[in-house]
């Protein structure tokens, strides 16, 4: 049936072609698309009114964005088809860096902890490898693998072969040379036209790093006129030159002495120039309808003079047909074999183990595709580029896949600094080992007057059927709530508490899906709380001193595609956890007790605690977001021996990044609701305010008796309320923010917190 089909479209194509009233005439018109960026989408407006006017586009070249429209056209996409792609969320992803949700991998990603920058050390010397891009290209080198996968095998690789014959350009840096692609991979050669500089990450193509073609050559018509030789060529410019650099201006230094002038002229006897108007940031993808509308405007403005130089029509008719029937050339994209190119034998091993791939069985490509973004979310793997290559032997396609791991040890700089003294140093190391197996071990270490930590884990990834992960961990941890203060610029201290524990554990965690994973484990831990009970006390006085010993297990499964690891707008988390706690407790007290007796107390607890924890937000591409917020919990906890040592080891309701900060006894108890709302709205880009607010319904508060002892209030009998104002710019290195917090029922209410970084600790022993 399909043999037929093919046969008939063939036919229809020329017949068409036969009795065309224009087909005697051989005139040929060639298509010149400028790079520019964003800008370059008008592109899209310019093909819409050259075919809905009828002219003929025999040939296409371009650059970057222009590169990217080009292909899209020369592959049979129509305007409209090339539209709606662009206007795609796939899209803005790609333009963002962004893995679509419905791939990402959170049982690969490593916890998150306070880190701004990262440094890799080589085998044999130190060396910091500033980052080649801003954006991640995992997302868009599939992407354009998947689109261009079929029409490049249509075509035999050979650009001439496509539904319009289309050449592209890069930038050799090495060699201060502008490369034109005619034949391979057209993803790659897309791909390579399109490496804005420090955007995105250049590639190796043929051994040669390529960059975007708009450094030596932005307005290929040179191109356009040596290997087609049009008699018309129409060409389309979004930019220009960049103006003189300034002496105070290191961007345009670095643009002047990374890009050499274009020649925006048309290279041909007759030609014409479109120049469509746009007024849009170099990167702004998110409003693409105004710059479509200028690349239309501008080339009707030009279509009488277009006309009078191309006698030529196409009918939409035949358009069509020919497109139907390049389209049904391309081979159906299931790959067989996969070549893993980069690394040794045994990490070759474990990378095919991770992208599931039987060697024995083709694999369809949408299960290749969930095994590719598996693998990218390793952290041993650094890097990788797929190509697709069809093999008219098996019928199948080859994938090779370059793949570069991440350097064995690398190391981490982060922290907090703050208006309060709760600001932080964090400086983390990391060891990787990528074999059959992968392990990373991570020690990282936090400084400040609010909180000390020093942690060890090492987790041992397995690529099994059903991946597993075993990690044991160290973990010290101090909090010294009377240094931390809830006023702006005053020191106003809290009752004198101090908190340390030690503890050990192993887990065991795999995966639920992409989003998702199950993990269990058990350990040992040793806490120990030393307080005031009074807010009347002496340096005379001794502490109270609560010790807690005690043997804990957990399970818990968890959901986690937030898009930032802190002040998050996009995803969702979900955590529910079980755990189980078995220890003694030994209270000695200090000098402003009020009881008899200052001997120890000792009483053995055993309890349960189930908590569920949920975030989740919407309206994802808008201005407006609109977060939820929820959490319960419900613990079997037995009360300790005073009212303070039973807040301390009671669960904590802690939403907001300056609520982790703060000892505050309105919101923990045994039992308790809570939720909220979360308001964020987009200013700029990277600049968004941000309200939020919640409500803490506990079953039973904790109450303070007479004797500073504790017991349960009434049911339901208070609500609290946490609420919060900010705003946040999101740097390159960690967000920056400015915000009014409110807590009720305590001294001071309001406090103001400013921040630069990220208010983050190492993972509590009972957490």
């Amino acid at each position: 049936m399909t043999f037929f089909r093919h046969t008939l479209l063939t036919l229809l194509v020329l017949v068409l072609l036969f009795f065309s009233p224009n087909s005697a005439k051989a005139q040929k018109i060639g298509l010149v698309l400028s790079g520019g960026a964003a800008s370059g989408i008008a592109h899209i407006g310019v093909l819409k009114a050259l075919e809905e006017n009828h002219i003929p586009i025999d040939y296409i070249t371009g650059t970057s964005m222009g590169a990217l429209i080009g292909s899209l056209y020369a592959m049979g996409y129509s305007p409209d088809q090339i539209e709606v792609m662009i206007k795609s969320d796939q899209f803005k992803d790609w333009s963002e860096g962004i893995i679509d949700q419905k791939f990402a991998y959170y049982f690969k990603r490593d916890d998150n902890n306070a880190s701004w920058i990262s440094f890799k050390l080589s085998d044999s010397s130190l060396t910091s490898l500033l980052p080649t891009n801003l954006i991640s290209p995992i997302a868009m080198d599939f992407g354009t693998m998947e689109i261009a996968g079929g029409p490049a095998a249509a075509a035999n690789y050979n650009f001439d072969s496509l539904f319009i014959p289309f050449r592209c350009v890069a930038s050799d840096i090495e060699l201060k040379k502008s490369v034109v692609f005619r034949k391979g991979d057209l993803a790659e050669a897309v791909r390579a036209s399109m490496s804005y500089p420090f955007y995105i990450k250049p590639i190796l193509v043929d051994g040669k790093l390529l960059y975007d073609g708009g450094l030596y050559n932005n307005f290929p018509s040179n191109v356009m006129l040596e290997d087609f030789y049009p008699d018309l060529i129409i060409g389309s410019n979004v930019t220009g030159n960049n103006p003189p650099p300034s002496e105070d201006d290191i961007f345009s230094q670095i643009k002047s002495m990374l890009q050499s002038k274009s020649d925006y002229s048309i290279q041909c006897e007759t030609g014409v120039i479109i120049e469509p108007k746009t007024d849009v940031g170099l990167f702004n993808f998110n409003n693409v309808d105004p710059i479509i509308d200028s690349g239309y405007v501008a080339t009707m403005r030009k279509m009488d003079l277009i006309k009078q130089y191309v006698e030529r029509r196409v009918e939409p008719m035949e358009l069509a047909a020919k497109r139907e029937h390049f389209k049904m050339k391309e081979p159906k994209v299931v790959f067989d074999k996969i070549y893993i190119e980069g690394l040794n034998k045994k990490q070759a091993d474990y990378a095919q183990k991770v992208l599931r791939h039987n060697k024995n069985k083709p694999v369809e490509f949408e299960d290749l595709k969930e095994g590719y973004f598996r693998l990218a979310a390793d952290s041993k793997i650094k890097s990788m580029y797929p190509k697709a290559k069809y093999n008219p032997v098996t019928g199948y396609y080859d994938l090779y896949l370059r793949v570069k791991k991440e350097r064995n040890i690398v190391t981490y700089f982060g922290g907090d600094f703050s208006n309060k003294p709760i600001s932080e140093g964090f400086l983390g190391v990391q060891y990787n080992y990528l074999g059959r197996f992968a392990a990373g071990t991570m020690a990282n270490a936090y400084f400040g007057k609010l909180y000390t930590s020093v942690a060890v884990k090492t987790r041992f990834d397995f690529p099994f059927k059903t991946p597993i992960y075993i990690e044991p961990d160290f973990v010290w941890n101090k909090w010294d709530y009377y240094k931390s203060s809830n006023a702006f610029l005053q020191d106003v201290k809290p009752a004198y508490l101090l908190q340390s524990e030690m503890y050990g554990d192993l887990n065991v965690g795999f995966p639920t899906g992409k989003k998702g994973r199950i993990v269990t484990g058990a350990g040992y831990a040793v806490l120990t709380d030393r307080y005031y009970q009074t807010q009347n006390f002496s340096q005379q006085d001794t502490a109270d001193r609560t010790d807690f010993n005690v043997f804990t297990a957990q399970a818990y499964y968890e959901i986690n595609s937030l898009n930032r690891k802190q002040y998050a707008n996009q995803g969702e988390y979900l955590n529910f956890k079980i755990r189980y706690v078995n220890g003694e407790e030994i209270n000695t007290p200090g000098s402003t007790t009020v009881i008899d007796t200052l001997t120890k107390y000792k009483n053995y607890h055993e309890w349960v605690t189930f908590k569920l924890t949920g975030e989740r937000y919407f309206n994802r591409r808008g201005t407006l977001k609109i977060g939820l917020f929820g959490e319960g919990a419900y613990s079997t906890q037995t009360l300790f021996n005073n009212y303070t040592s039973s807040i301390l080891s009671a669960p904590a309701f802690q939403p907001t990044p300056d609520s982790k900060t703060l000892f505050l006894e309105n919101y923990r108890t045994h039992k308790y609701l809570a939720g909220g709302l979360k308001f964020v709205v987009n200013v700029r880009k990277n600049i968004e305010l941000r309200v939020e607010a919640y409500i803490f319904q506990p079953y039973q508060a904790l109450i303070k008796t007479t004797d500073l002892k504790v017991a349960y209030g009434k049911p339901f009998a208070l609500q609290h309320y946490i609420g919060t104002g900010a705003i946040v710019w999101h740097t390159p290195v960690g967000p920056m923010s400015l915000s009014v917090n409110y807590y009720d029922q305590v001294k001071d209410p309001f406090s103001i917190l400013f921040h630069f970084g990220f208010i983050m600790f190492n993972k509590r022993a009972l957490e």
